[in-house]
């Protein structure tokens, strides 16, 4: 990461999240949070007395008198007032006993005080606080029931507070205090933690599943447990914790600063950018929400294990090592923790096939980095499917392909949104961006520090592609450096690198990380499930072009509802239903040629000569009426 001490405006954040990422929720009994809980009223004896101690009594002179069984506790002092304290008081119980009469009566004197003016005077006589003993029980006479005891309510023990589990190690602290800085909470940023003591917080509510995994690290998700196999909660933490479950949680091991592991490993410099990076863009929507960093030490808990075999077991793609080798990763190791809402599946795991997931997906993506551009100079530089997350809008979450009769339910001037998918772009650890130090008002401007990563070092741009779909993917790589080099993608031959070149700001690798998500969306798609067929022949509508904004579907009238019932295909009458299939067929002819239309433009030869970076991508989709400004501005 390198720093700059040039100035930026505050630049302003297109779209709109529709919610915000929920916080961790175990830390309720950590010591580290009781600095910043508000005192607790105590309502104990030595409470009684010290608010006996403010009061001062001016006037009524309660006469000195010595009750049986009691003591009396009498002060005057010179001088126009007076402040009486209480002794300490042995028998705790008896004042229990008389507190309520206590509050009767400073209730009324403070009352009198009120009304009445006070008068100057040498001597005055405090207020009298009789305080009665407790009687002990009498012994029984011959003959005589035994009176009844009655027993003190039992005073209730308070849980313990479950352990921190910080390591304090100042050393270690120190090393990783660039991570430690960024997280949120007070437990969390006051320093490592116990790998096992942090995973035991969720363990009696939530089972744990691994994802998916890559160079980085792995990716596991918290299953909040079915109610018979977790502890009984109220409706309100019920609530929160099941808002806290839809996350995922990304495990990355730790560079050692010395020793096993000093040379491998994610380094403490790049996680810091990372997550810097991830709690700058949050408010992006299409970008991922950040929930929490943690660094914790030690091996895997049981339950992570437990998830890492069973990926193992039932998983072809599992490569990376077992964590309870030894040879792999030392009892020391470092690991660093990402929490962050679910994004839903990752695109290279899901199996589309409708040109309308297609239109979504692309231009999901193209405006969620559209956004990011204008916002902080952003480039992605590690865009492929495995890196974008979809999922659905749908109350029920299917993700299946639209039917004709949903796509005329939906109104839509564009033809976006018909798939109901929203994505998500993660994983930022190649990505660069500036981000601004500090929270400033609008327009005003400030320092920024450019977030980076020297990509010359990470050996992925000679890689050979062990198919067709890889050999795309390696050929972006390349593709991407010639840009960030050269402003020509298809410049490939390897060139000596330049220190300091991947700070630079290049959007139009965003470009051709699209042309690639496109080609693949395009290339990769699965048969589209047939639609009933019209009882009728009809002759295909011709294609429209690709500038042409969309028409209103044709739907049921209000007595057209009222004649039919029954499921929904029986409800169109027999010309409505071909009427709709034939205008669904040319909506998706148009779509069609949309999308090949945007090949063209970002064909790395012959593309669009004043295309630059996914903004002008979007604004050229808004003037073609591809896109309509709801589309961008309501996300």
């Amino acid at each position: 990461m390198a720093s700059s001490t040039r100035t930026v405006a505050q630049r302003r954040v297109y779209g709109k999240r529709k919610n915000n990422a929920p916080r961790s929720v175990f830390e309720d009994k950590s010591p580290a949070r009781d600095s910043i809980c508000p005192p607790v009223i105590n309502d104990t004896v030595e409470a009684i007395q010290t608010k006996l101690a403010e009061i001062a009594i001016s006037n009524d002179p309660v006469p000195n008198e010595q009750d049986p069984g009691g003591k009396v506790y009498n002060e005057t002092n010179k001088g126009g007032g007076t402040v009486g304290t209480i002794p300490d008081v042995q028998d705790k119980c008896a004042v229990s006993a008389s507190t309520s009469q206590q509050h009767e009566y400073l209730s009324t004197k403070a009352t009198e005080l009120s009304m009445e003016p006070e008068p100057t005077k040498q001597y005055e006589t405090m207020l009298e606080v009789r305080i009665c003993s407790q009687p002990k029980n009498p012994s029984p006479v011959k003959g005589e029931p035994a009176p009844s005891v009655q027993r003190t309510a039992r005073k209730r023990i308070p849980a313990a507070r479950r352990s921190s589990g910080i390591i304090h190690d100042s050393k270690a602290n120190a090393y990783v205090r660039p991570i430690l800085n960024e997280a949120l909470s007070p437990i969390a940023s006051q320093g490592i933690q116990k790998f096992g003591t942090w995973a035991s917080r969720s363990a009696n509510m939530f089972h744990v599943a691994k994802l998916a995994e890559g160079s980085y690290g792995e990716v596991y998700k918290l299953h909040l447990r079915e109610a018979e196999n977790r502890p009984v909660v109220s409706k309100s933490k019920l609530a929160k914790l099941k808002a806290y479950g839809d996350g995922v949680f990304k495990v990355v091991p730790l560079r050692a600063q010395s020793g096993p592991g000093s040379k491998k490993f994610t380094t403490i410099d790049e996680i810091a950018a990372e997550v810097k990076m991830l709690k700058y863009l949050d408010p992006i929507p299409g970008f991922a929400r950040f929930r929490e960093i943690h660094v914790v030490q030690g091996r895997f808990p049981p339950a992570f294990q437990h998830a890492w075999d069973h990926y193992k077991e039932t998983k072809d793609d599992c490569l990376n090592p077992n964590p309870a080798s030894k040879k792999a990763y030392p009892d020391t190791q470092l690991w660093a923790i990402i929490e962050m809402d679910d994004a839903g599946c990752e695109l290279e795991k899901f199996p589309w096939c409708s040109i309308f997931q297609i239109y979504d997906i692309f231009w999901g993506v193209a405006m969620s980095l559209a956004r990011a551009e204008e916002y902080s100079m952003f480039e992605h530089r590690d865009l492929h499917l495995g890196n974008v997350c979809i999922r659905s809008t749908k109350p029920d979450g299917c993700m299946n392909p639209p039917t004709d009769l949903e796509i005329a339910r939906r109104s839509s001037s564009s033809g976006f949104g018909f798939s109901s998918l929203e994505t998500t772009i993660i994983d930022y650890s190649l990505s660069r961006a500036n981000l601004l130090l500090g929270d400033l008002p609008e327009n005003s401007e400030g320092v920024y520090e450019i977030a980076s990563s020297d990509l010359d070092k990470k050996q992925i741009f000679d890689a050979i592609g062990q198919d067709e779909d890889d050999a795309l993917l390696r050929d972006t790589y390349r593709y991407m450096r010639a840009t960030v080099y050269t402003g020509i993608p298809t410049q490939t031959e390897k060139t000596p690198d330049v220190r300091g070149i991947w700070a630079e700001y290049a959007p139009r690798t965003n470009l051709v990380w699209l042309l690639f998500i496109l080609k693949n969306l395009l290339k990769n798609r699965k048969p589209e499930p047939s639609q009933p067929p019209p009882q009728t022949t009809r002759k295909a509508l011709a294609p429209c072009s690709p500038n042409k904004s969309m028409e209103r579907v044709p739907t049921l009238g209000k007595s057209n509802k009222a004649k039919y019932s029954g499921e929904a295909g029986t409800l169109m009458k027999e010309r409505q239903t071909k009427d709709l299939q034939a205008h669904v067929a040319g909506l998706r002819q148009t779509l069609e040629d949309r999308l090949k239309a945007v090949l063209e433009l970002l064909d790395l030869e012959h593309g669009h000569e004043d295309m630059c970076c996914a903004a002008d991508l979007v604004a050229y989709a808004m003037d073609s009426q591809w896109l309509a400004e709801e589309d961008f501005f309501n996300a």
